[in-house]
């Protein structure tokens, strides 16, 4: 199993999804990933998570979890 690293940034949080981006999204393209579920991963709370620089672990395409930078 092929497992990748991409780092993310969180953008912003609207509700209980937060808005991420990545260096291989285009302008204005979001992902949109449950607060709870980074929160979780990373041990870092609500607000501390808007403009966090993050890393996704990604095996065969699909994500695993959250990791800090």
């Amino acid at each position: 199993m092929d497992t990748e690293r991409m780092p993310v940034r969180i953008l912003l949080l609207f509700g209980e999804e937060a808005h991420l981006s990545t260096p291989y999204m285009g302008p204005g393209e979001t992902e949109r990933v449950p607060v709870s579920r980074i929160s979780a991963d990373t041990g870092l709370p609500r607000d501390r998570l808007a403009g966090a620089q993050l890393v996704a672990l990604l095996r065969n395409g699909e994500l695993v979890r959250f990791e800090r930078d």
